[in-house]
């Protein structure tokens, strides 16, 4: 006779995340960021954690204000976004507005180039970056699940406390999330980053009705972030800024699965988000206060095979904005309207895997007041229509080695700032002048690559070439408003001339070593003379080796960066680096909860260096030796 016995072994984590083709393969490993690769990076802001991927750079004006930069682009040509859904802020239109995205509740981050950006931004020459945190569920789970998490770091006396759980009730599941965080003044190497310091609070609540045919949920999220703008600099207030910034975001997702033999199914979105920014000086005057009241929202039609198209999808995207400005701001009060229609489709042609996709974008935006006898010139209504396209082909040469390239039509309008702006900007310490008569940029750009992978290593090349017409950059004038003691800030539009390479390698020395390099160059130059842009970060890269023997994961790798002496009329040139950084990983089972200890060192040697992209670094360095810890319970 047969007895039963129990069998108890660790729990096994599943994902269902695969790849279809080389294009997706490609993605996953040089654009994703997840798991203990996430944890080990995960840093006080979207762009301190994503600052050491091949090709991205950080823009930073204070720990807090930081944003990310990919291949010398910024501003709104990097469009951020959560699940899919674009972020509601004013991080893209000035140094000293921060992303209001926090990254320690995140599943996983995705940079994404190439023709799957027209889905969400017209701007090819660029990228999105977005954030997973599945707000809304979408799928039905048996057991209640969450995480219990808290993050540390000793350069600015900064901790953070987070927690998520999911909750289901059949058919429902229900998610909350809720995060802390408050940080000090920064710690250099040559002394403290005065009026530094940040404090945040991020919480949402989320449901879905989910059964056989989609699913169908809202969700709430109020994000809460008071933080310093330092002084001390040309145009500074002595004793530096203070912001208050507040974001309440509503929405409501449903996917239909068609269950049909060609259609898949469709997804619908609607966003209502309220966007409240004060800036405050020392006596607590309201030196500038922003408003943004924003209703956006798309529909996509997701198809499988249709002749020889394999997957695609084709979409309307809408987006409605009511822009408040107040305080001693002389920018006009505006709305905006965006509409974009768009396709993407991928196939396959024996070995080449193809992408296509294309947009249409119409804007319209209209000053509340309109004055043709401005000083700038005449403020009045304006309207884009721009197209964008982005095709790319890979050709699959063996199972190992690939290589294929991406050529694109990239648009981009200019925004109401960049139109209309007439004075000082209290927290960017400039004095801002806009252009109503410019033109939208568009670019050509073109893209070479090479990939290869097979069980020992792992290499990835990358090329391009970019021009882009009419390109909108605010540049450092040389002039002063005496009456305000601002540098004069005027906004152009100029063509320009982007080029680059990047390149990433991991070798798999054995089954617990792995040496890992990679490098970006990008060379930015005004094209009707060659002399460099504003703004363009130096060659970059990192290199390390890591032990990995489960359940210790071991790191030890330099961080480097050549001088930048290519710079701008007006502009500080900046040296080179390198800094070395390790840490250490543990994961640790019991019963059913899973345990991720992280600790990390950055800046071993307390090296003194400066972030060309910082518009602080005349009067401090980055940040002296700092130690990170990082733990979430998974359950």
């Amino acid at each position: 006779m047969l007895e039963p016995k129990v069998f108890t072994s660790d729990p096994i984590i599943v994902t269902s995340k695969h790849t279809h083709n080389k294009f997706e393969e490609i993605t996953e490993k040089s654009s994703v960021l997840e798991g203990q690769a996430l944890q080990k990076e995960l840093s006080q802001s979207l762009a301190a954690t994503l600052k050491n991927e091949t090709g991205l750079a950080m823009r930073s004006m204070g720990p807090a204000p930081s944003r990310p930069v990919i291949r010398g682009l910024g501003s709104d040509r990097v469009l951020i976004s959560e699940d899919g859904n674009r972020t509601t802020d004013l991080s893209s239109t000035s140094p000293d507005h921060a992303v209001t995205v926090d990254p320690f509740t995140i599943e996983r981050l995705e940079v994404i180039r190439g023709p799957k950006v027209l889905l969400q931004s017209p701007t090819t020459i660029g990228g999105v970056i977005n954030a997973v945190r599945h707000e809304i569920p979408q799928e039905l789970r048996e057991t209640v699940s969450g995480t219990l998490g808290a993050y540390g770091e000793t350069a600015n006396s900064g901790y953070l406390t987070a927690a998520t759980l999911e909750v289901p009730l059949n058919p429902f599941m229900i998610r909350g999330e809720i995060s802390r965080r408050k940080t000090g003044d920064i710690s250099t190497p040559i002394g403290t980053l005065g009026n530094s310091e940040s404090e945040n609070l991020n919480y949402s609540v989320g449901g879905s009705y989910i059964w056989d045919y989609g699913f169908v949920g809202a969700s709430m999220r109020d994000f809460n972030l008071d933080y310093g703008i330092p002084g001390g600099f040309v145009g500074a207030h002595p004793n530096g800024v203070s912001i208050e910034m507040q974001k309440q975001v509503r929405n409501v997702k449903s996917r239909i699965n068609l269950n049909m033999e060609r259609l898949e199914n469709i997804e619908i979105h609607l966003t209502n988000s309220y966007y409240r920014h004060k800036e405050l000086e020392s006596n607590n005057s309201v030196g500038a206060d922003f408003r943004i009241r924003n209703n956006y929202g798309f529909v996509n039609l997701n198809h499988l095979a249709l002749g020889f198209l394999e997957k695609g999808t084709v979409g309307f995207w809408m987006d409605s904005r009511d822009f408040d400005i107040g305080g001693n701001v002389f920018t006009p009060s505006s709305k905006s309207l965006h509409l974009a229609g768009y396709v993407y489709e991928s196939f396959t042609l024996n070995r080449v895997n193809l992408e296509f996709a294309a947009r249409y974008n119409f804007d319209n935006i209209r000053p509340d007041a309109e004055d043709p006898d401005s000083r700038i010139g005449n403020i009045r209504e304006r309207t884009f229509h721009t197209y964008s396209l982005s095709f790319s082909a890979l050709y699959q040469l063996t199972e190992t080695f690939s290589f294929g390239g991406n050529l694109s039509k990239s648009s981009r309008v200019p925004t109401i700032e960049e139109l209309y702006s007439e004075g000082p900007h209290l927290a960017a310490y400039s004095y801002e002048v806009g252009n109503p008569d410019l033109d939208a940029e568009s670019g050509v750009g073109s893209e070479l690559f090479m990939y290869y992978k097979s069980a020992s290593v792992y290499v990835l090349g990358t090329a391009f070439l970019n021009y882009l017409s009419s390109y909108i950059i605010p540049r450092n004038t040389g002039e002063t408003n005496w009456r305000l003691i601002l540098p004069v800030y005027q906004t152009y539009g100029v063509d320009a001339l982007f080029f680059g390479s990047e390149f990433d390698l991991e070798w798999y020395l054995s089954p617990k070593w792995t040496f890992q390099t990679s490098a970006s160059y990008t060379n930015g130059s005004f094209a009707s003379s060659g002399k460099p842009l504003p703004w363009i970060p130096p060659l970059k890269g990192k290199v390390g080796i890591s032990y990995s023997n489960a359940p210790i994961t071991l790191n030890l790798n330099t961080e480097w960066a050549a001088n930048q002496y290519r710079v701008d009329e007006f502009e500080d040139p900046t040296d080179g680096y390198a800094i070395l950084n390790a840490s250490a990983l543990y994961a640790l089972t019991l019963g059913k909860q899973v345990h991720h200890f992280s600790l990390s060192a950055d800046n071993i040697f307390d090296t003194e260096y400066r972030n060309h992209l910082s518009r602080v670094k005349s009067i401090m360095p980055e940040a002296g030796r700092n130690f990170r810890f990082t733990y979430k319970m998974f359950f």
